[in-house]
């Protein structure tokens, strides 16, 4: 197992209760997580100090509660930089648990010997 712990912009703060609490930069988000079935105390400030919380529809999809969350940011990833924002059905835009494989990319980039232009479909 490969771990993507080169993280300083990104964190997951709690998760329980089929949702899961994270920082993005300097937002906090909860967003739902139907893996995270554990009952936890949530009593991290986050679940009810947060920038923005996807809540889910019953008839499909959902939709952002912004409060005080811009349309986009910016997080870094060791030396990359992300533009993230809340999109619909959940998503910021980049998945952080791919970092692994954006290590071996910027690993293979490094080592051609020239100029490289990446087009990430699938963040």
């Amino acid at each position: 197992m490969w771990l993507a712990n080169g993280w300083k912009d990104y964190e997951l703060l709690d998760c329980g209760r089929g949702e899961k609490l994270e920082r993005w930069g300097t937002h906090l988000l909860v967003r739902p997580d139907p893996q995270a079935i554990w009952n936890t105390p949530r009593t991290h400030r986050g679940w009810r100090e947060n920038d923005a919380r996807y809540a889910r529809s019953s008839s499909g999809g959902g939709h952002w509660d912004k409060g005080k969350l811009p349309e986009r940011w910016t997080v870094r990833y060791r030396d990359l930089t992300f533009q993230v924002g809340p999109m619909n059905f959940k998503h910021t835009g980049l998945f952080p648990e791919q970092a692994a494989n954006w290590d071996f990319a910027r690993e293979k980039i490094a080592s051609a010997g020239r100029e490289i232009n990446v087009l990430n479909l699938f963040a």
